[in-house]
């Protein structure tokens, strides 16, 4: 009886969330940011723990990216069809991950120069995203 009474809650509080909102994004850019600070300064000052902890935060900010449930119950067609382009938020979602594994190793392996080389392309996944489908 407990079990199906603490099942019952679970399901209600979960289905009463407000899903991802606006300040959720707001704080996850925030985290992304300070994250691609942190590389720049790993790469700036010849640190390899700074840039695998910038790394690393990148990461982590950019699985929770998406569209805000706000947006997600739009009833303009082309706006709902734009901020919920799942596919190319995930493409850039795998591109600034796999390229911030390619800066940890190159750094890693005595080349910032490439290392820095692949950090603009993470800068223009970002803005590629911003002007897209955040209509910058």
């Amino acid at each position: 009886m407990k079990k199906i009474l603490v099942a019952c809650i679970v399901v209600l509080t979960l289905g009463l969330g407000e899903g991802y909102t606006q300040a959720d994004r707001v704080l996850d850019m925030q985290k992304m940011a300070q994250a691609m600070q942190d590389m720049q300064s790993g790469l700036f000052y010849n640190n390899l723990d700074i840039l695998k902890d910038g790394a690393r935060d990148l990461k982590k900010a950019i699985i929770n990216i998406g569209s805000t449930s706000h947006e997600s119950n739009s009833t303009d067609v082309y706006e709902t069809w734009l901020n919920n382009n799942t596919a190319m938020t995930k493409r850039i979602q795998r591109s600034i991950s796999t390229t911030t594994d390619v800066i940890v190793e190159r750094f890693a392996n005595g080349d910032p120069t490439q290392a820095l080389q692949e950090y603009s392309k993470i800068t223009r996944e970002c803005m590629k995203c911003h002007i897209s489908l955040r209509k910058w």
